[in-house]
């Protein structure tokens, strides 16, 4: 039975431009969608812009437009830097869609009709541009927000309420029973202290907010921007209107967010689907955030990466691999230009580009650009690193362990540059050595399979490579990828003429 995979982005509010968090998030959720699709399964991968709340209201009155004129306007920065980054999302959803609002306004009737949902009063200390009530116990005497530190409002008014209190119990439960749940296992153990703490019911609707979903019945009421935010998820996956592409994609799902929202997606969504007895997602993985030379970013500081700047001065794929290569993912990183000109100097331009522009030289050289398959092909030692490298690659990939895949795929290049000084082709050329043949060959197939290797992080660069060897224009890879074996090439490599991968940064 063919396997499905559903990897989602949070949904990216629109108060500000996309920066370097936005960037790496898309970009990761990206890899892992090319991937599965090089494995042959069915993959839905999603994104898109959340759209409604206080702050967009607020934002739409000072620029003088409509609250739907303000985002069509800012959605677009999005959508454009996502084509600039070479994303192939699937869906990009926009949670002022006319679908989603049904999805929300039927969730929620599932939910009370199950039990769930009771009006209420709700008296707290509110972030106005968090959205985010805050209970007292998690507040010194300044009362300033936790996560932003702007002054809190008290505010008290009525509200629906959900009814987390009495899923404490249920999630603590599935917490024990599947601790990849939430990765990685740091974020797990806090979600876990937290569930074991207790849960408090939430409010989910605003009074008197216009720019949201209204509460079905209530045209008083409006939801709140997250509750209305998270359903996004099942709305992409067919809830309640395709009930076979359900079926397909959300037992498959996986959450990709910055920490700083997930306990939104690891105890509020979790309460909400076991409410509505829905599955839960397969994992809900926690990157770290960025820092810039050390430094928080900040608009009032003017240290917010611009991954625009950063693509038109070094190009896209060099930018995406240092986001995936320089950090662990899951754990803080700091970024700086120096370091990204030093990792795509040693790592793309000294190994990976030295090795394939030494090789095609060579074949060019000494075999006028045309290597035929060798009859004997076998090399213990080659076949031993490709089964290894295969084996840590698969499962660094299902750890989201971008940073060690790609350090396993560099294995072969290293080896490849070994290889090519310790066989000396120039010598075996002016000996007459007939196995010269094999060893260009092999080279030729190392990079044939570097270039499936690395298709998910570096598309355009996978695809520039596969035309050089003389495999296609168009990037077409037809086995799995766990079937990449030696001497699996054309019967003939007719190279192209060598130009350089990447060129030496400055």
């Amino acid at each position: 039975m063919e396997k499905s995979f559903y990897i989602t982005t949070p949904i990216y509010y629109v108060n500000d431009v996309p920066h370097i968090g936005h960037a790496y998030t898309t970009c990761a959720a990206d890899i892992l969608a090319r991937f599965h699709r090089l494995l042959g399964e069915r993959v839905l991968f999603s994104t898109g812009t959340d759209e409604h709340g206080q702050k967009i209201e607020k934002a739409a009155q000072e620029a003088g437009l409509s609250p739907q004129e303000l985002v069509d306007k800012v959605v677009v920065r999005f959508q454009e830097l996502w084509k600039t980054m070479h994303i192939e999302h699937d869906v990009f959803i926009r949670t002022t869609s006319e679908e989603h609002e049904k999805v929300v306004q039927d969730f929620f009737l599932l939910l009370q009709r199950k039990g769930y949902i009771y009006k209420g009063e709700y008296e707290g200390w509110y972030c106005v541009p968090c959205e985010t009530f805050w209970p007292e116990s998690q507040l010194d005497e300044r009362l300033v927000c936790p996560d932003c530190g702007r002054p809190l409002q008290k505010l008290k008014e009525e509200s629906y309420f959900f009814a987390l209190s009495r899923f404490t119990e249920p999630l603590l439960r599935y917490l024990e029973e599947h601790p990849d749940f939430v990765m990685p296992e740091s974020r797990y153990n806090e979600i876990y202290s937290f569930v074991r703490g207790g849960l408090k019911d939430q409010s989910i609707s605003r009074a008197g907010l216009k720019w949201g979903i209204q509460v079905p019945g209530d045209p008083d009421h409006t939801f709140y921007v997250w509750f209305d935010a998270l359903i996004n998820y099942i709305t992409v996956a067919g809830f309640g209107r395709d009930e076979a592409q359900f079926s397909t994609f959300w037992p498959w799902a996986y959450h990709l967010v910055g920490k700083d929202i997930l306990r939104f997606h690891a105890v509020l969504w979790p309460g909400m689907l076991l409410g509505a007895e829905l599955p839960l997602p397969r994992r809900i993985f926690a990157h770290g955030w960025w820092t810039v030379e050390g430094e928080k970013m900040s608009k009032s500081k003017g240290n917010v990466v611009d991954p625009y700047r950063m693509i038109a001065q070094y190009g896209v794929d060099r930018f995406r691999y240092f986001l995936m290569r320089e950090v662990s993912f899951g754990l803080d990183g700091d970024f700086s230009e120096k370091a990204l000109v030093e990792r795509s100097n040693a790592d793309l331009s000294d190994n990976f580009g030295n090795m394939v522009h030494r090789t095609l030289n060579m074949v060019f050289k000494y075999r006028d650009g045309v290597v035929k398959k060798p009859g004997a092909y076998e090399d213990l030692e080659w076949e031993e690193l490709l089964q290894d490298v295969k084996e840590k690659f698969f499962l660094s990939m299902e750890r989201f362990a971008f940073a060690q895949a790609l350090e396993n795929v560099w294995r072969l290049i290293h080896f490849a540059n070994r290889y090519i000084d310790q066989k000396a082709p120039w010598r075996m050329f002016k000996e007459g050595n007939e196995d010269l043949d094999q060893v260009l060959y092999r080279l030729l197939d190392c990079s044939r399979i570097v270039a499936v290797f690395i298709s998910p992080f570096m598309p355009s660069t996978a695809a520039k490579l596969w035309s050089l060897i003389g495999m296609g224009e168009q990037f077409e890879f037809s086995p799995k990828i766990a079937e990449l074996e030696w001497g699996r090439g054309p019967e003939h490599y007719r190279v192209k003429h060598p130009e350089p991968l990447f060129p030496r940064l400055t």
